[in-house]
């Protein structure tokens, strides 16, 4: 007669096509009950309602039982929605006080740079910075952060293994460039970039933060909705360029943070790229971009505007040395101090 615990350690091979996680591990194996004439009944439960995968899991389990102990009756009680419990995560996370989500609603409007120097605002405020690429096919911290050569490694903690991040200029660092060569091309479906990332997020030992930034991919895809949808979110930070073409598709963004089921704050917009002055003609502004268009976004949807960066040539420079510009003291590094105070009197207040 087959046990609990060889029906639990069956169950361990036994995947949700979405997470990635063991059915066991990712809590959605809640009961398990073996009874007279091998009679087995299991409750499973899915957090997501009507999620696609509820049968199909169920019926693998069904089948790895029976395979595993002839003549076994097994009994699947399949529950969805709010009443399912969270995944067993790492204790990494539990220690992260606040997790901020940097998106935008397309590529090349400066999300990362934005990301990386909010970073280190945020650290020579005092706080515990942590930041965590999960642009799947474009990461860029390692680059703005100086740290494309750490090669990751493995701590083990109370049985569970943990990625320990890199750290440059006191700010924690894990991104899925430094698992992939510089010019390797990721041809990832949507489940398997979810499943990498969830791994970053919940097996990296990043201690005790006071702040996670996250840095999206841009677009409202699988990774943005599993990120929303599975992460206690403080909050998205939205970044733009003035460019009509950029804030529409902003507003989708920011529309997907805003859904029911997800309903993440959005804290404000980030208008990046917002003119050019000539260091020989400081008095002079140019809007290349064309002029107060995120701006003007931000008051239409009802959404902080948390300011304005311009195009300036050391900010690119500095970020492609590896050193991000709010590590000085100058005219560029200010803008991404205003923009950092209103976030922390936004999320701690």
């Amino acid at each position: 007669m087959i046990t609990r615990e060889e029906i639990i350690k069956i169950l361990e091979g036994i995947t949700h096509p979405e997470t990635g996680q063991n059915i066991v591990d990712g809590g959605i194996l809640q009961e398990v009950t073996v009874g007279p004439e091998n009679k087995i009944h299991l409750t499973l439960v899915f957090r997501r309602r009507r999620d696609p995968f509820a049968k199909s899991v169920a019926m693998r389990s069904k089948l790895a039982i029976e395979a595993a102990a002839e003549g076994a009756d097994v009994e699947i009680l399949i529950r969805e929605g709010e009443d399912a419990p969270k995944p067993r995560q790492h204790e990494g996370i539990k220690n992260v006080k606040q997790i901020i989500a940097v998106a935008s609603g397309k590529g090349g409007v400066g999300k990362s740079t934005v990301t990386a120097n909010i970073a280190v605002e945020l650290h020579k405020l005092g706080y515990k910075v942590g930041v965590l690429d999960a642009d799947i096919y474009g990461p860029s911290q390692p680059k703005l952060f100086g740290v494309e050569d750490y090669e990751p490694w493995a701590e083990q903690v109370e049985g569970l293994d943990y990625i320990v991040p890199a750290k440059s200029n006191g700010v924690k660092v894990n991104s899925i460039g430094f698992y992939i060569g510089a010019e390797d091309a990721l041809i990832w479906r949507g489940p398997m970039a979810t499943n990498a990332l969830k791994q970053l997020i919940n097996q990296t030992l990043w201690g005790e933060l006071d702040f996670l930034l996250i840095d999206m991919p841009p677009g409202t895809g699988d990774v943005q909705i599993s990120v929303a949808e599975n992460l206690s979110l403080s909050g998205a930070i939205i970044v733009s360029t003035p460019q009509r073409v950029a804030t529409a598709d902003v507003v989708r963004g920011m529309k997907m943070f805003q859904a029911e089921g997800i309903g993440v704050p959005v804290l404000g917009v980030v208008e990046n790229m917002a003119f050019f002055t000539p260091a020989e003609l400081p008095d002079h502004r140019y809007y290349i971009f064309g002029k107060g268009g995120a701006r003007e976004m931000a008051e239409k949807e009802g959404v902080d505007f948390l300011g304005e960066i311009p195009l300036i040539q050391a900010i690119a420079e500095k970020s492609d040395n590896g050193t991000p510009v709010a590590l000085g003291s100058s005219e560029e590094e200010s803008y991404y101090a205003a923009i950092c105070r209103k976030v922390v009197d936004k999320v701690t207040k």
